[in-house]
This record gives C-alpha cells, structure tokens and sequence, in this order.
C-alpha cells in the first residue's frame, strides 16, 4: 500500500490537518530548534533540557519510517499535534535567544518572587 494511502483522513482535531510530511517537517524544525540553542552558552538550562529533549525525539524521526509506530514511540499525541508543539517550541528557542534568558537579572528580583503559594 502506498503512503499516501495509509495515511488517515482526519485527526479530529479542530484546525488540525492531517500532515503527510509529519516526518520531513519534524526533522527541519527539530535541526532549527538544535542551530538556535547551540547559540546559547554551554552552560544555559534551557539549552541543556531542550537539545536533550529534541536530540532523543530526532533519533526517533530518522530511525522510524511508520508515522503511526512513530506517534507510538514519540507517546506525545498524534504526529500532527508534535509537529505543532515543535513549530511553538522553534519560537519560544529564538525567543529565549533573542532575550538572553541565561543572563543575570539586571536587578534585585521582588520579595517572594519565586514563592507560591504567596
């Protein structure tokens, strides 16, 4: 059977369309996301966890060829929903970039900021 004939009809997800290059997209977002971290310190806890975390899930993406054994193994939703939380997941890296989260803060942060409940 060819892939475009395996393929599903429907997420039935609202907005969400069935993506047949789920695979390809994953694997150009996930090597953005990788190019935007290596950017940052060495040092810097969102480039620690977020290249862990994509670095597994793209071994993932170019070991599997099935896109449902892939949803399986990926166990975050249908490849579709993974494919949106990487596209956000691109933009907060760029973000986080872009503001130097790593950085001091430039000043004394309020009493009881990181204190919940207050």
């Amino acid at each position: 059977m060819a892939a475009k004939e395996a393929l599903k009809k429907t997420t039935g997800l609202t907005r969400l369309a069935v993506n047949p290059y789920a695979r390809e997209n994953l694997m150009q977002i996930y090597d953005k996301i990788l190019r935007t971290v290596a950017k940052m310190p060495e040092t810097a806890a969102y480039r620690q966890n977020t290249e862990s975390i994509v670095k597994g899930r793209l071994n993932l993406v170019k070991s599997e060829q099935n896109l449902q054994k892939l949803e399986e193994q990926i166990n975050d939703g249908q490849i579709e929903e993974v494919v949106l939380q990487a596209k956000r997941e691109l933009k907060l890296s760029r973000q986080m970039l872009d503001n130097k989260v790593w950085e001091p803060l430039a000043g004394q942060a309020p009493k009881n900021q990181w204190k919940w409940p207050l």
